[in-house]
């Protein structure tokens, strides 16, 4: 595993498109507060995508998927046996945010900082830099 990887900042999608069942996932999304826990589970026969990783809150309600770009790296994790934990950490436009913590590591929340032109939301997080790995290096 080598150096622990400081908690990362992931953006979660699909916010528009509707549960099986249950309350929809913007309903939910408004419900989750900063720090709730979220589940994070692999969708393998997943017919759009079948690296696809759903997000689902702590009253196992999803939330939506994380991106494309995300989900094969944190789906390969997962699938390695690494433990990751994950929490609730924004509400946005597109749907939301979340914290994941890796190898057993609890999700640290980074400090909020100014808004910028450049953020959507009331609440901007800065991830650490990684050094040399720019995807994470599974």
């Amino acid at each position: 595993m080598g150096v622990p990887r400081p908690s990362l900042s992931l953006a979660i999608v699909g916010a528009d498109y509707p549960n099986k069942r249950g309350p929809s996932r913007r309903f939910e999304i408004a419900l989750c507060a900063t720090g709730d826990p979220v589940e994070l589970r692999p969708e393998p026969k997943n017919p759009a995508d079948p690296r696809a990783v759903a997000v689902f809150s702590a009253r196992g309600v999803q939330l939506g998927y994380l991106t494309a770009e995300r989900a094969p790296w944190i789906g390969g994790m997962l699938a390695q046996g690494r433990e990751l934990q994950a929490i609730f950490q924004a509400k946005a436009a597109w749907g939301c945010v979340i914290r994941v913590g890796f190898d057993g590591e609890e999700p640290s929340l980074p400090a909020a900082e100014m808004v910028t032109e450049e953020t959507e939301t009331s609440d901007y997080w800065r991830d650490e830099i990684w050094p040399g790995d720019e995807f994470g290096d599974v």
